[in-house]
């Protein structure tokens, strides 16, 4: 008798109003509608769904404590904000299940993707270099999620699992929040930084991946961070020569996806105007149905732009505000929630003036 492949194809009825066959495709005992698109996600603290949870860390970079993840799970999930992340909408957008953290302990099915992100992280292996998983590793992460793809179902279905997987980055800040003007022109770092992450998505496409979804940085002079320490308590919104370094950055970087796309085969990617939507989101909340985009929810000190939120961290005491879904800012670096969604349907969705050449829904339906 002839053995059973591991990978077939197969027809699974879904009772609907209507009742239609939808074709579905099996890896294994797994099956999954047949234009079933994976995310794998690498980046910073904007990304993190829990992994630094797993690793020896300062409190710093981590937000398994209250009152980190209050609203949507009503416990801290190692995500910073007072619920989901970008990431766990564009999953929700994509018809998939939350992408769980890398290093979360148990069984790692992979076929829906999965998410390598850690708070703090870099480009460079140098920031924060011992206390992240930095975006270098990222990808050592990413080819041994590959390999273990082919031990299970096959070259043939790993290959076009990642050819047809989406792979959302997003990393850069805490770069320049580390960025030492002594050692480096600011020309030399920024070509560092971008150099790092081109090599990486290099990486990742010559491990099958084809569409990648690739966030600029955003207007990091209007953080309550920034403004709190730059400006002190007097008035003011944000702070320019701490958005200048993004300009730079961000123009750098678009050309280098531009040489990628001209350069290598079948390479798309939506690159997503984060500096302009988000210096529009901060400074015009209640054009996005907020009401604060200058003060954070959590935190102390003027505009509660110190990074005290939860009472673990240098500085101890902090505020809370009482209705998170108001706010931009859940603590003085990150958005809550609702601020989260509102960037993921700009990224999901957007005209090319916000996300182009593609959004990540023509990513995904590509």
């Amino acid at each position: 008798m002839m053995a059973r492949k591991k990978i077939h194809f197969c027809f699974l009825i879904f009772f609907l109003s209507y009742g239609i066959l939808i074709p579905t495709r099996c890896l294994g005992n797994i099956c999954l509608p047949k234009q079933h698109v994976a995310l794998f996600v690498f980046g910073d603290s904007l990304f993190d769904v829990g992994n630094n949870n797993y690793i020896n860390t300062t409190t710093d970079n981590q937000a398994n404590y209250s009152p980190y993840g209050e609203t949507f799970f009503n416990f801290p999930t190692g995500r910073f904000s007072d619920g989901r992340v970008i990431p766990d909408f564009v999953a929700e957008y994509a018809k998939l299940p939350l992408i769980q953290p890398y290093l979360f302990p148990g069984n790692q099915q992979y076929v829906n993707g999965i998410n390598f992100a850690s708070a703090g992280a870099g480009a460079l292996v140098e920031t924060h270099q011992g206390l992240v998983i930095d975006l270098k590793t990222q990808l050592t992460y990413f080819k041994n999620v590959k390999k273990i793809l082919r031990q299970r179902y096959g070259d043939k279905e790993t290959t076009t699992l990642l050819s047809k997987a989406v792979y959302l980055i997003n990393i850069g800040v805490n770069d320049y929040f580390q960025e030492n003007s002594s050692l480096y022109t600011h020309e030399k770092y920024v070509s560092m930084v971008v150099g790092n992450l081109t090599t990486v998505i290099k990486g990742i496409y010559d491990l099958g991946g084809r569409k990648f979804g690739i966030l600029n940085q955003p207007s990091k002079g209007c953080f309550p961070i920034i403004k709190a320490f730059v400006n002190g308590t007097k008035s003011g919104s944000c702070i320019e020569e701490y958005s200048a370094p993004a300009k730079v950055h961000n123009i750098v970087l678009f050309e280098e996806l531009e040489k990628l796309r001209k350069q290598i085969k079948g390479f798309k990617y939506s690159y997503f105007n984060f500096f302009d939507v988000s210096f529009e989101v901060i400074n015009n909340p209640s054009k996005f149905g907020l009401k604060e985009g200058g003060v954070a929810c959590c935190g102390s000190g003027p505009y509660k732009g110190y990074y005290s939120c939860g009472g673990k961290r240098e500085v101890k005491d902090y505020d809370l505000c009482k209705n998170p879904s108001e706010y931009v800012f859940f603590d003085s670096v990150h958005p809550t929630e609702s601020a989260s969604r509102i960037i993921s349907q700009f990224m999901w969705s957007g005209n090319l003036s916000i996300s182009g050449p593609y959004n990540l829904k023509s990513l995904f339906e590509e």
